[in-house]
């Protein structure tokens, strides 16, 4: 037993030789500390922007539960890639996966030439394309956020004259302000008129429904009958505003208006409700 444990200790001696040696290589080619070694991986990371609404996943693959969602124009940080996939960081610190399709690379100019080059062609051309090329992906996903928002309540009762700073039940007006609080931190005025007055102000209104976008408010008159007839030759600038409600695009209309319908829903921007149509523009 004591040979043994003799051999046994020359052995261990002779491995922690042979580990401190191959330490001292290492080191003498760049791998140094685990700090340094975290360092070098942390400047390989690569910032990313969402070239469209993306859910981020558990794992890889489409079967991966969603952890959250990214949305069009919001910067992310790039922590790998794996088969079509990014691992990605948003900037709240949420981690998940998302399809490399959806997600575009930049270079990281920002540190480097954006400093040197940058501080000549950005504040020249870069003064007139560098704005518009980051305004509209903003105004994108600021719409989508407020319309995420708006989704949360459906189903939430109708209410006529319902109270402004609960969300048990809404009237329009009530449910707009709403949305435009929780997703895009914008308080608009409490009543269907103010909010069309809000809207002008801004100088987006449209009154022809082909130039709506998604995300803009839409203004109504009264309801006056089921067909165009009933609203011919009415001179609808002097009408008066009595529903607000959010446009979805593809001829579907986000909003809340009587207790029969069930309350906030989803429905669709059929003929009745382009009748009664005044205009409409974005707020963003």
């Amino acid at each position: 037993m004591g040979e043994i444990l003799i051999f046994s200790q020359k052995s261990f001696k002779k491995l922690m030789a042979g580990a401190l040696l191959s330490a001292a290589v290492l080191g003498s080619y760049g791998y140094g500390s685990v700090n340094e070694v975290s360092a070098a991986t942390a400047q390989s990371v690569t910032k990313g922007v969402a070239s469209s609404n993306v859910y981020m996943r558990s794992q890889p693959s489409t079967s991966g539960k969603v952890v959250d969602r990214v949305y069009k124009g919001d910067s992310v940080q790039i922590l790998g890639s794996s088969s079509g996939w990014y691992k990605i960081k948003t900037s709240s610190g949420k981690q998940g996966y998302a399809s490399s399709k959806l997600i575009t690379p930049s270079n990281g100019s920002s540190n480097n030439s954006g400093n040197n080059s940058g501080s000549n062609s950005g504040n020249n051309s870069g003064s007139n394309s560098g704005n518009s090329g980051t305004t509209t992906p903003s105004t994108n996903a600021s719409v989508e956020k407020v319309i995420s928002a708006g989704m949360k309540y459906l189903g939430t009762p109708y209410e006529f004259g319902s109270n402004r700073s609960s969300t048990k039940t809404f009237d329009c007006s009530a449910f707009v302000r709403r949305a435009f609080m929780d997703g895009a931190n914008i308080t608009l005025p409490s009543n269907s008129r103010t909010q069309g007055q809000y809207v002008k102000d801004k100088g987006t209104a449209v009154t022809n429904v082909n130039q709506l976008k998604r995300g803009d408010l839409v203004f109504f008159m009264s309801y006056k009958g089921s067909s165009a007839s009933a609203y011919a030759g009415l001179d609808k600038s002097k009408q008066r505003i009595t529903h607000v409600a959010i446009y979805l695009g593809d001829n579907k209309l986000l909003h809340t208006y009587s207790k029969e319908s069930g309350g906030v829903l989803v429905g669709s921007f059929g003929d009745s409700w382009k009748n009664r149509f005044l205009y409409g523009g974005s707020v963003l």
